[in-house]
């Protein structure tokens, strides 16, 4: 190993240490009897709190019913966005699709909240789990039309083309030759539009109503009013369960 290999080992170990050192620490201290940042001895009592906690409980749920609902549509609707810029190539399109991912979230956020205002002032609807749902469907779209289109450029269209000359209808031909092929690219999609649904805060509290609190809402608000070591407990199991769907997801974007 040269000296430059040896130096760049050393920065990328610092830099991953930077990164994920808080977060180590955060699990660690979750299992610290102390209700502060003092290690006192080693306890479970968070994590029971957590599981009898019926605020977090609701949250958790509505979070989850949240996540999977916007996943179904948002991989659905982006799997045949995704086929469509494949069949007819257009850059503007393209372009407009991935302005999600660049805008801030705060900006996405009230120009949705806007838009439902001025929506339900004529339907005479109110905010709740329908409005979080759309929203999260808003912005998953971009993400899961990412993944696939990486997929689909790597496929070959004279397969579908050899479909029709056998026979098959347009209909046939994608679900029976290419819906294969991209399966493990939209479910690499549908896992990292979970995985974003489930962790945003910034939109849904802007789009939420009284009754579709989620889990990260109730977290700031529980950190806000001072240490909470079942806050640490959480944000653990949420950081180990959705690290290890996001290493799921990029298998799946490897394999593809």
């Amino acid at each position: 190993m040269t000296v430059n290999s040896r130096w760049l080992t050393v920065f990328t170990a610092a830099v991953y240490a930077f990164l994920h050192m808080p977060l180590l620490i955060l699990c660690g201290f979750s299992f610290n009897s102390s209700r502060f940042t003092v290690w006192e001895g080693f306890s479970l009592e968070w994590y029971r709190q957590m599981f009898t906690d019926a605020q977090l409980g609701e949250a958790t749920w509505n979070s989850l019913l949240i996540a999977i609902s916007s996943t179904i549509l948002a991989t659905g609707i982006g799997t045949l966005c995704s086929y469509g810029l494949w069949k007819r190539q257009s850059k503007w399109l393209s372009g407009s699709l991935y302005l999600s991912l660049v805008t801030p979230e705060i900006v996405s956020g009230i120009a949705l909240l806007a838009f439902f205002q001025w929506v339900f002032r004529h339907a005479h609807f109110q905010l709740g789990m329908h409005t979080v749902i759309l929203a999260h469907v808003a912005f998953c779209i971009s993400y899961v039309v990412l993944v696939v289109s990486a997929r689909l450029r790597t496929a070959e269209p004279a397969l579908e083309e050899a479909a029709l000359d056998l026979g098959a209808t347009e209909w046939e031909a994608f679900r029976l030759v290419t819906l294969p092929m991209l399966k493990p690219g939209i479910l690499a999609a549908a896992l990292l539009a979970f995985t974003v649904s489930f962790d945003d805060y910034v939109i849904t509290s802007l789009v939420a109503g009284v009754d579709s609190e989620t889990l990260p809402m109730v977290l700031y608000a529980m950190a806000r009013r001072g240490a909470n070591p079942v806050v640490s407990a959480i944000s653990a199991v949420v950081f180990v369960g959705f690290g290890a769907l996001i290493l799921l997801s990029e298998r799946l974007q490897k394999n593809a």
